[in-house]
């Protein structure tokens, strides 16, 4: 009888040369550069328009932006759209529709500039779990239109 024997096939895919990258020459690494006080100097100026730019259409508008919603701030809400937050671990995929809370914070204004907030407004809810005694108390960003005013804290 004739020993068995094995033979092992290479993939396609390797070899047992190794791999070497090839750098290009260093008169076309020059070539393709631009000198380097020429590159710091316009990356400066492209700095400074981002910088100085001005983000707010006007002042006045979110001067009353603000005030507007920082008469929401410290009131209690109901929320009245179909919510569902993922990210309270003690009650996964929870739907916040019919839920109370307070309003905390305004999103929608940063530094005096308005701010392009999705979710502006952060709200307060607390939730009584079964086999807890403190409630377990979380955060959501809505929108104005998904909660409505139901009385002052």
């Amino acid at each position: 009888m004739a020993p068995a024997t094995a033979t092992a096939v290479a993939s396609p895919s390797t070899s047992s040369r190794p791999l070497h990258r090839r750098l290009p020459p260093t008169t076309s690494m020059s070539a393709r550069c631009l000198p380097l006080p020429r590159c710091r100097g316009g990356l400066r100026i492209a700095r400074q328009v981002a910088v100085n730019g001005d983000v707010s259409s006007s002042s006045s508008v979110v001067v009353a932006e603000e005030a507007a919603a920082a008469s929401k701030i410290g009131k209690r809400v109901r929320v009245t759209a179909p919510v569902r937050v993922h990210h309270v671990s003690k009650a996964p995929d929870l739907d916040l529709r019919g839920m109370e809370g307070v309003v905390k914070q305004y999103a929608g204004v940063w530094k005096g500039k308005h701010i392009t907030a999705n979710l502006p407004f952060k709200v307060e809810f607390e939730l009584r779990v079964d086999g807890q005694d403190k409630p377990v108390r979380f955060f959501a960003h809505l929108r104005e239109e998904e909660f409505e005013l139901v009385g002052d804290e």
